[in-house]
């Protein structure tokens, strides 16, 4: 069905291979495409409960974007490239479900940035992040200068956009970029294992509070406090929340269906 990815769905969980091995699994806009069609279907489909992003092969997640298609674009065709993979990164970004990046290997440029629109990333030992761009003259376009600062301040973002610099996977969990280091052998399970954890609870509680991490990111702590009470009160109107404190008060394990 995809050309430049892989897709399957097993017990709820979906999950998306990047697929471009000879380029080491390389962004470049049909990719793109593809990536952002694939995001659509898996938001259709009631039967996937969360998402896992990974790179076909044992040495890259993603590369970054292919250079070879950018090194001939105009200003104006980079601009587009831009924004289509910003559109497709904010989908999987706004998905309701838990998405977890499983980074095998290199996720430089593209990669990380297309790691940092997963909830959750997950590395593997030999796993490799950086934002080389400005070693190209251009700059991280798909989301890096914004997300980056996000999760690790705003200094440290600077140092590895602006140096190039490269750091292990040991070296990102320190500084928050990644969530946990795991084998390469474990990688896919680990990223099961917590996705276990996460669909014991109630789907609308965790979509919610999902969402209001999300939006209040780009608030005032007031408004953002004011975000989160009213979606505090909306959850007390749903099933889901009555099955939860139910089972709390039983001393059972709740039903969520």
């Amino acid at each position: 069905m995809y050309e430049h990815l892989l897709y399957e769905v097993a017990d709820g969980i979906a999950t998306i291979s990047i697929n471009n091995p000879k380029s080491l699994n390389a962004l470049d806009p049909a990719t793109i495409e593809e990536f952002g069609a694939c995001i659509d279907e898996v938001a259709k489909d009631k039967a996937v409960k969360a998402l896992i992003v990974t790179g076909a092969g044992p040495k890259s997640f993603v590369a970054g974007a292919d250079i070879s298609k950018m090194v001939l674009m105009s200003a104006e065709e980079g601009a587009r490239f831009a924004a289509l993979a910003d559109g497709f990164f904010s989908k999987l970004e706004a998905l309701p479900i838990v998405t977890i990046a499983a980074v095998n290997g290199y996720a430089l440029g593209g990669g990380c940035e297309l790691a940092m629109a997963c909830d959750i990333r997950i590395a593997s030992e030999n796993a490799i992040f950086g934002q080389p761009e400005v070693g190209l003259g251009i700059i991280p376009g798909f989301g890096g200068t914004q997300r980056l600062a996000r999760l690790i301040g705003k200094g440290r973002a600077k140092e590895l956009i602006l140096t190039t610099d490269r750091i292990d996977a040991n070296e990102a969990y320190r500084i928050g970029l990644v969530n946990k280091v795991t084998s390469k052998e474990e990688l896919i399970d680990t990223c099961k294992a917590m996705i276990g954890r996460v669909l014991k609870n109630g789907p609308f509680a965790v979509a919610v509070a999902k969402s209001c991490i999300e939006s209040g990111m780009d608030m005032d702590l007031k408004n953002g406090l004011k975000l989160e009470a009213d979606a505090f009160g909306l959850t007390f109107a749903t099933e889901e929340k009555k099955e939860g404190m139910t089972a709390f008060l039983e001393k059972r394990k709740a039903n969520f269906g």
